[in-house]
């Protein structure tokens, strides 16, 4: 019975010319498909966290051990730095957003003072003599 190749897997193909698709119709190449959505490396990398062996994946996919353990480090990693963010804090964006405002109120004094110095509020003023 010959074989075909479908989303990496393989599967038995009915013989001759009763439905079965041609070997110019095999939608991989005997390495997996060539294009892996990140959808679908994520459930591949589900797995292998879930406990599944490393090589029977390869196998199965026909992807190499090599690129399903970069796969999962890029997993471990991202989840890694997702898990490091803070969540969103109401005191320290209010906290924020009054530091912000006594900066701006600082510098209109600044530049107020800087005004009055630089002119006379009152204009010339006559001595009395």
């Amino acid at each position: 019975m010959s074989e075909k190749r479908t989303e990496g897997r393989v599967s038995p193909a009915p013989l001759g010319g009763e439905g079965g698709r041609g070997a110019h119709e095999v939608q991989g190449s005997a390495s997996g498909p060539r294009r892996w959505s990140a959808r679908r490396r994520a459930e591949v990398v589900l797995r292998l966290l879930r406990g599944e062996p490393l090589d029977a994946v390869s196998r199965e996919l026909g992807v190499e051990v090599y690129r399903l353990e970069e796969w999962r480090a890029k997993a471990l990693r991202g989840m890694s730095a997702a898990l490091k963010e803070r969540e969103s804090d109401p005191a320290g964006a209010e906290l924020a957003a009054a530091l912000k405002r006594i900066g701006e109120l600082t510098m209109d004094n600044e530049l107020l003072r800087v005004r009055c110095e630089t002119t006379r509020p009152f204009g010339r003023t006559r001595s009395r003599s």
